[in-house]
Order: C-alpha cells, then sequence, then structure tokens
C-alpha cells in the first residue's frame, strides 16, 4: 500500500483547484492509500468504490456517520442497518417514488422553477448558480415539507453550514462549531412545525412523513425532524450542484448544448453524464467492519474508508475516454442512472443508494427544461471562464449567463 509521500494531498490548494490530475495519480500508483491527516484509507478505482457501496458481504458499515453526520443532523436513515434500516426506509421511500413524486410534487416542482426564471427571463442576464441552482431544490423541499419558503435564508445558511461541517476535513473547529449550532437552530424551527402537522395533518410530505406507519413503527419527532435536515442538506447541495454542473459542461460543449435544445429527452442522459463527470459530491464515507482486500492492500477493521467518487467516476478501467464529457457515451446507461443498478457512483449504490434520486432526476429534467425555453441562445458572459469549487462537494459558484429574452 502507498504512502502519502510520492501523491498529492486532497486538502492541498492543489487539489482543491483542479482535483483530476491527482485522482488519475491515485487510481495508477496508490489505489489504496492512507491520509494521514483525515485518518482514512482513500480508495480510488471504479471497482473498489463500487464494492465498498454495494457490500454484499457485511464488510463496510455506516458507523462513521455517528460522528459524521450525527452532531448536525441528529441519528438519520443513513445511519441504521438491517430491520432499522429497512423500516425506515420503508416509511420515507414512497413520497420519493411513483405516484406522490408524479400527482403530488411534479406542480410544485414546476412553479418552484417558473417563480425562480420569471425573476430574471426579461433581463438579459443571469448567474445561473445564484440567481437558480442555489434556490431551486431548497425551495422544492421546503414547499413539500409545507414549510414557509420565507424562510428560504436560513435554509440556505442551515444546509451551508452542514455541507461545511460535511466536508470540515481539516478540522476547523469554527465550522464545527457553526454546524452544530444548526442542529440546535434546526430543532428549534422544526419541532413545534412536526408537532403541530401531528395534530392538524395536511397534504403536505411533513404531515405523510408524521402519520406513515410500517409494521407499527411510526418515526418520531426527533426521527422526522432528523430526515428533514438531512433533506435539505443533501436535497438542497446535490441538486444545486447538479443543475449549475449541467449547464457549465453544456456552454463547454455547445455541440451537446445545440443537440439537447433540441431534443429534451437528452436531459437525462446530460444529467448521468454530469454526475459521472463532476459529480456534486466528491468523497463519501465508510467504515470497515472486519479486515478488507481491495487493489493496492488490506484495509483493518474498523478504519475510516473515504471512497473517492470523483475519481472512481473517471476511471479508465471502466470507462473509454473518461476526462471527456459525452452525453451520448455508451458506456453509461441512462436508463438505470437513477436507480440502484447506476453504473455511475454519484448516489452511493446498494442498501444507502440515495432515495431522492428520482426527485432529483425530476428536478433537473423540468428545470433545465424550463431554462432552456427562457434562454434558447444561452451562452456565458464574455469572458467568464466556469470553474468548479470544492473538495468534499463540488460544483461551479458562479455561472454568469447572457442571453437574448423571449416571452413566456
Amino acid at each position: 500500500m502507498s504512502t502519502a509521500q510520492q501523491v498529492p494531498d486532497i486538502l492541498s490548494p492543489e487539489f482543491a483547484a483542479d482535483p483530476y490530475p491527482a485522482y488519475r495519480v491515485f487510481r495508477d500508483s496508490a489505489p489504496l492509500l492512507w491520509h494521514e491527516a483525515t485518518q482514512s484509507y482513500l480508495v480510488s478505482r471504479y471497482e473498489d468504490v463500487e464494492r465498498v457501496f454495494k457490500d454484499k458481504q457485511g464488510q463496510f458499515t455506516t458507523d462513521n456517520y455517528d460522528w459524521q453526520i450525527e452532531p448536525v443532523h441528529g441519528r438519520t436513515i443513513l445511519q441504521l442497518s438491517g430491520r432499522e434500516h429497512a423500516v425506515r426506509r420503508a416509511l420515507v421511500a414512497p413520497a420519493f417514488r411513483g405516484t406522490d413524486l408524479q400527482e403530488k410534487f411534479l406542480p410544485v416542482i414546476e412553479r418552484n422553477s417558473r417563480e425562480l426564471i420569471d425573476g430574471f427571463r426579461h433581463t438579459g442576464s443571469a448567474d445561473l448558480v445564484a440567481d437558480y441552482a442555489t434556490r431551486f431544490p431548497v425551495n422544492v423541499i421546503a414547499d413539500m415539507l409545507g414549510l414557509d419558503k420565507g424562510d428560504h435564508a436560513r435554509f440556505h445558511r442551515w444546509y451551508t453550514a452542514v455541507i461545511a461541517f460535511l466536508g470540515n476535513l481539516s478540522g476547523d473547529p469554527e465550522v464545527a462549531a457553526a454546524g452544530e449550532r444548526t442542529r440546535v437552530e434546526f430543532a428549534e424551527y422544526m419541532l413545534p412545525i412536526i408537532r403541530e402537522r401531528r395534530d392538524r395533518p395536511g397534504s403536505d410530505l411533513l404531515s405523510t412523513l408524521c402519520a406513515a406507519e410500517v409494521d407499527g413503527v411510526r418515526m418520531s419527532d426527533e426521527d422526522v425532524k432528523a430526515f428533514c435536515s438531512l433533506l435539505l442538506a443533501a436535497g438542497g447541495e446535490t441538486t444545486d450542484k447538479a443543475i449549475a454542473g449541467i449547464f457549465a459542461n453544456l456552454l463547454r460543449h455547445p455541440d451537446q448544448l445545440a443537440a439537447v435544445r433540441e431534443d429534451r429527452g437528452l436531459i437525462p442522459r446530460a444529467f448521468a453524464e454530469t454526475l459521472r463527470y463532476t459529480p456534486p459530491v466528491h468523497m463519501i464515507m465508510r467504515q470497515s467492519a472486519q479486515e478488507v482486500e481491495l487493489s493496492g492492500g488490506t484495509i483493518p477493521a474498523g478504519a475510516t474508508v473515504t471512497c473517492l467518487i470523483g475519481a472512481a467516476n473517471r476511471d479508465d478501467r471502466r470507462y473509454a475516454d473518461p476526462d471527456r464529457f459525452d452525453i451520448f457515451r455508451e458506456d453509461l446507461t441512462t436508463t438505470t442512472a437513477f436507480s440502484a443498478a447506476a453504473d455511475h457512483l454519484a448516489f452511493a449504490l446498494g442498501r444507502h443508494f440515495c432515495v431522492g434520486a428520482l426527485l432529483a432526476k425530476a428536478e433537473v429534467e423540468i428545470g433545465v427544461g424550463q431554462l432552456l425555453d427562457a434562454m434558447p441562445d444561452v451562452r456565458v458572459a464574455e469572458g467568464f471562464e466556469p470553474a468548479e469549487q470544492g473538495v468534499f462537494t463540488r460544483g461551479p459558484d458562479r455561472l454568469p449567463v447572457r442571453f437574448t429574452p423571449v416571452s413566456g
């Protein structure tokens, strides 16, 4: 197994500026690497990350979330296993697929997207990150839960603090304290609303979660609060970066942008390829339950394993020409890209596959479609070069565009 001498450090400024060359070094010469600062093993090859996520032999757990997520969210579905996990997932999953998603939430998604676009469609210019991507998924989730969208600024501050806590790989105490403060503030905000919905349920998702029952099990107020906290952070940060990422990638590849503009049925392909090429989440941790052999060596029992999704999704052992953005590539299956049978790793795989994947797909299809309608000749503002920011989660932090306004 390699030591850190010959390879780039994931906490270095060079890595933050552009991690992809470092990922190649990891895959080729250090597929299993002990990283002293984060006290974890870095795993970078597709076959290894896939194996950790699918975990068919029960070799990996999510016990790492006890310290990584619980301090900011409370105890969430991500930490559960076995029957407890299956029951909790059965309680929350129906809202994110099938009829509930189609009938209840598609109109919510369409309305929230249109409201944001109406704020800039007449002007001929926008920052797709600030004016749209950072607001849209959070507004959708707040609306789904029946919360006041007037509280958007608070939601955004909370989820930004939570994501910073999760990505606090260098252990900055101020970032840790801000994340833990968020848990208290969110509980003070949510628990009275949860109690009110139990007494006077409506047709919103929060009321559904309060009333859901499987095998006589219901979620406590704390369970519901923790799930809403997770939903806001996971559903906000990731979809926001995915939408910004799709546009950044398409704007850099005008022929592919033109193809998507002509045929909106290609939006899921553009989303799937964006999840592979520039995933919103670059790292997901697991804990080893026993000694495990992976490419490049052995992981001892009880170790933290950092799965480098951003590296695995560009593994040339799995994808042809992996550093090329290509919505037409034949080694990525769009039909399964939003299910646990996905052949990219951006939503994880196995029993902890992202419960909100179909919600994200619906948001992206509707949002990208409406944006293309409002901005048929969209182009990057002159002199601006889209750039990604972030290490744990990553995406463009600004994306100024220009377009000829159309009436709509």
